[in-house]
């Protein structure tokens, strides 16, 4: 991931970062400092907030990363996996229904959501819904798409 720009976000970025982030998930990040690091060659912008990558832009939306999701845990937008999907979910696959213990029902088809682990409810994935949430669960069939996990070049990214 090749950097093209770095800047301090002004206050009214930081202000829409957070009210959006706050509709959608239930979280507030409250720092010192945001920067918006700019990539060559990805889709998507990074915020560093006090120097973490918390949250980026998936398609121009504002999102939690991974990183985010673990340290400012989403009340809202949050899809959960058994143990027997960690592995598949860590390593970028496609959620698939089978491995959905729990879905929020607010979850519309296009969303993006946060894939969580049902033991210790640990962020893995950021993913896109296909469907809404109360139709994930069942026996068959691609739900959420993949779009950011751990491990990634953005979860391993440092600033």
């Amino acid at each position: 991931m090749e950097v093209s720009s770095r800047h301090h976000l002004r206050s009214d970025d930081v202000r829409e970062l957070n009210e959006n982030l706050d509709a959608i998930l239930g979280v507030t990040l409250d720092a010192d400092s945001y920067e918006l690091v700019e990539f060559k060659d990805e889709a998507r912008d990074v915020v560093l907030v006090d120097g973490e990558p918390l949250a980026a832009y998936f398609d121009d939306e504002p999102f939690l990363t991974v990183r985010g999701a673990n340290a400012h845990p989403p009340e809202r937008g949050v899809v959960t996996v058994d143990a027997g999907a960690v592995s598949f979910v860590s390593d970028g696959a496609d959620v698939m229904r089978p491995g959905i213990t729990a879905a929020d029902d607010s979850i519309d088809e296009g969303d993006l959501v946060i894939i969580v682990e049902e033991t210790h409810g640990k962020a893995l994935a950021v993913g896109r819904a296909l469907v809404d949430g109360a139709e994930m669960s069942g026996d068959s069939g691609k739900v959420v798409e993949s779009l950011h996990h751990v491990g990634d070049e953005l979860f391993d990214f440092d600033a």
